[in-house]
């Protein structure tokens, strides 16, 4: 199995795509807004990706936060709140809010169940800090670490509960950056005891089944690598002092925070301590050269893979609208408390 996540060019697997799949058995593939077109759709695809790989357990996965990041969608599928509003009540009913977090989460889980997606990438533990860039803003639930703990809680266990595998990111913690990781790389003049802060979500977290790294400079940390590249990041931070221990990912390799070809970002990652690379952009000669670069997956990280997946498939009973309900009439409090 190659240590790679790769995106996919359309609605359907083109006959390049699936000779592909089949020769490098890459460790997931990733889903967009340009695979997704309808449930049936979507469910036709996802199935043909499990026949073409012969893994039942296939991580299938997308970005379906809620709020403004969102691959489903509307009218064809529901909208989601931001991660903000859930911190919005919490400030006047934690309880409430933490109940709404999870009906939210698994609502999200049997949405992604039905169309044969096994694996959110959500929840968002970054800190909502003043100055910041917004490429975060209204993703993330608050800014004191513990609510943000408590709320992605709450919405991981949510999404375990619908049948799906929640990736917590974006570790080790994406808060601070005064830039769009996108576009350059951000760098975080933050002192070891401000960086504490970031780190408290994802340390109470840390028995989650994922999680995605950031492409950060953390000078603190590490003078001349992002977190994604660097060695002592994620050994002595993500998985010293977070002690984080489930299946790590890096953020889309495609990313202008990183520098270098697609082989040598790749290659980097993995080298780094990333269990696997992620790469979005669906251009097939760009796969392949990522899968041809990362190579197999160690035995710790498809062991770290296996555990992860163990706890998708067991969709929940309840049905979307009746978890919808209770999440939207928890967050009517916050409303109704304040007219």
């Amino acid at each position: 199995m190659v240590a790679a996540i790769i995106g996919l060019s359309g609605l359907k697997l083109t006959e390049d795509e699936r000779a592909f799949l089949r020769a490098a058995n890459p460790a997931g593939v990733a889903l967009f807004g340009r695979n997704v077109e309808s449930r049936a759709q979507l469910r036709a695809l996802t199935d043909s990706l499990r026949e073409v790989s012969g893994r039942a357990d296939l991580p299938i996965l997308i970005d379906q936060e809620g709020g403004r990041v969102f691959r489903l969608p509307q009218p064809e599928w529901p909208a989601f709140p931001a991660a903000r509003r859930f911190a919005e009540l919490y400030e006047k009913a934690p309880i409430s809010a933490i109940e709404a977090a999870r009906a939210n989460g698994e609502a999200l889980g049997v949405t992604l169940t039905e169309v044969g997606i096994n694996v959110d990438c959500a929840p968002v533990l970054d800190l909502r800090l003043e100055g910041a860039h917004d490429i975060i803003g209204d993703r993330a639930f608050d800014a004191e670490p513990m609510r943000v703990a408590a709320l992605g809680r709450a919405m991981l266990d949510g999404l375990a509960a619908g049948g799906i595998c929640g990736v917590i990111k974006h570790i080790p913690g994406h808060g601070r950056a005064r830039a769009d990781s996108h576009e350059e790389l951000p760098v975080v003049a933050a002192s070891e005891a401000e960086l504490a802060a970031d780190l408290a979500p994802f340390q109470a977290l840390h028995d989650a089944p994922m999680a995605m790294t950031a492409h950060l400079l953390y000078p603190a940390w590490d003078a001349e690598r992002p977190a994604t590249l660097s060695p002592p990041i994620i050994a002595e931070i993500i998985r010293g002092r977070i002690g984080f221990d489930g299946l790590l990912m890096s953020d889309d390799l495609g990313m202008q925070a990183l520098s270098g070809s697609l082989a040598e970002r790749a290659v980097a990652a993995i080298a780094a301590g990333c269990d696997v690379a992620l790469h979005c952009s669906g251009v097939l000669a760009e796969s392949e050269e990522v899968a041809r670069a990362v190579g197999g997956m160690s035995k710790a990280a498809a062991e770290r893979l296996a555990r992860a997946m163990a706890r998708t498939g067991t969709a929940s009973r309840q049905s979307y609208h009746a978890l919808a309900a209770k999440r939207d009439a928890l967050l009517a409090y916050a409303s109704n408390r304040e007219s």
